[in-house]
């Protein structure tokens, strides 16, 4: 390995094999939010050695974990060191998720439990633990209290089944039934254990659980129970991930949005956001690579369309806000993110920066792909748009508006703020905070933004980006 590789894993020694399956598997950990590079380097043993290079080197495949899990199988051809094919000789790679993302939702209920309070019945409520390594129990779930009654009907709960059971569908679950008391002192109704395989059946019929308390059993020869649990239904499904769907095929198709209005400064300025300074980078530079180098690996073409807004164009001068930077409208897209860097850096002398800053255009210009892809049977592509920007928003009411429509949409928005104007604007449209709302009073079905100013993460985002950070 070379000396900025860490060797990790080696598979088995496939002997006099020229097309080996290996079956050892490795496990890495996965972050899309990083560019975890790997290098596969496959050699011919000769000798029993541990060192690699008393082996034969046959050829090596270099490329991110974000290229291997965006394809269902990939197959490359095997190079030598010097980026020269390496024979005939490929290298074939697939991937699968490890974490168990199944939910269980129940729905249960309580007959004839008994009465623990004096003046009236009892107040129920449910508790679930699951049982540890260490044989002590652990509380799971606890559900709402349902007043004075001893036929309780609770609400239906959904939990993830690693944390009901570690996933493990034979593991023992206790449920513990109490009748509440505003002073703390809960009282003990009865208790029974189970485990998921069994609760499963009630996936097509009903299964009941009899409610032991066990000092009652105890003490009274014709105990039965302290009334009955009832699992009404049991549902196990699978919660679908992000890597799901990118190892399902899914696409993210990637849009870049380019602030060019007045208050950036005249890019021949130093003093400009839009200056490319002597180590040919600037925070917009910086941005778009460092996001777009993450994604890029999700799309298989690499084609993003890049546009631009608050600007006038040539010939006729007038302000647009959504115009290619490639000045060709009707083939808006650049080769990689490489390709946008390249297109931006052109435009730039050839604009007349203005404004306002208008966001509500781009956004709905990359909804209307969204809507489009919404129209297919299968989840194949999902649509991210990257807008950078100085400063504040002008069309407010537009862009929220735009925003609550797209939330509808396979669609995101991720906005980083350059330079050090106030951005209270953009972390309103974050919504992390409250539910955005439209300026009709609709709400955003989800939260699709995110904010992030680049002052904050410059650092992070100059080293993603592979560049040098600058200081004048």
């Amino acid at each position: 390995m070379t000396s900025s590789c860490v060797d990790v894993h080696r598979t088995e020694t496939a002997v006099n094999n020229l097309n080996p399956v290996f079956g050892v598997k490795f496990r890495v950990d996965y972050h899309f939010e990083e560019v975890q590079k790997l290098r596969f380097a496959v050699f011919d043993e000769d000798k029993c050695a541990s060192q690699l290079y008393e082996h034969d080197f046959l050829g090596e495949f270099i490329c991110t974990l974000g290229v291997i899990v965006s394809n269902k199988k990939l197959v490359r051809p095997l190079l030598l060191a010097n980026g020269k094919p390496a024979g005939k000789g490929t290298i074939t790679i697939t991937a699968q998720e490890l974490s168990d993302n199944r939910i269980i939702t129940l729905s249960l209920s309580g007959r004839k439990l008994d009465k623990k309070d004096f003046f009236g019945k009892s107040d129920p409520y449910l508790e679930f633990h699951k049982q540890g390594e260490d044989g002590k129990w652990m509380l799971v779930h606890r559900t709402e209290v349902i007043k004075n009654t001893l036929d309780p009907v609770w609400k239906a709960f959904t939990v993830p089944l690693v944390s009901l059971c570690n996933g493990d569908v034979d593991r023992n679950i206790k449920v513990l039934c109490y009748d509440y008391d505003n002073d703390g002192g809960h009282d003990f109704i009865g208790e029974f254990q189970t485990t998921v395989t069994k609760m499963s059946h009630a996936s097509t019929t009903e299964v009941e659980f009899d409610c032991i308390n066990p000092k009652k059993q105890r003490k009274k020869k014709n105990y039965k129970n302290s009334g009955v649990i009832v699992l009404r239904s049991c549902k196990i499904i699978r919660d679908y991930t992000f890597l799901d769907y990118i190892l399902g095929g899914c696409q993210l198709m990637f849009t870049v949005g380019i602030d060019f209005t007045a208050s950036n400064g005249n890019p021949r300025e130093p003093s400009s956001l839009h200056y490319i300074n002597p180590l040919g980078s600037n925070e917009y530079l910086a941005a778009i690579l460092a996001v777009g180098q993450i994604i890029q690996d999700y799309d298989t073409d690499k084609m993003f369309p890049a546009l631009g807004f608050g600007a006038k164009l040539p010939p006729d001068w007038k302000v647009s806000h959504e115009f290619a930077i490639n000045f060709d409208p009707t083939n808006p897209f650049c080769s990689g993110v490489e390709g946008i860097a390249q297109a931006y850096s052109s435009c730039l002398p050839h604009l007349r920066f203005y404004g306002p800053t208008n966001f509500s255009p781009i956004i709905n210009h990359v909804a209307r792909g969204a809507s489009q892809a919404l129209q297919q049977e299968r989840a194949a592509q999902y649509f991210t748009l990257l807008i950078i920007t100085d400063g504040v928003i002008s069309d407010m009411d537009e862009t929220r508006h735009a925003i609550v429509a797209a939330a509808k949409l396979p669609m995101s928005v991720i906005i980083i703020g350059v330079g050090n104007a106030d951005f209270a604007a953009m972390e309103f449209l974050d919504g992390d905070a409250s539910v955005l709302r439209s300026h009709t009073g609709e709400e955003a079905a989800r939260d699709i933004v995110q904010f992030v100013p680049f002052r904050d993460f410059r650092n992070v985002l100059y080293q993603q980006a592979e560049l040098p950070p600058y200081s004048p």
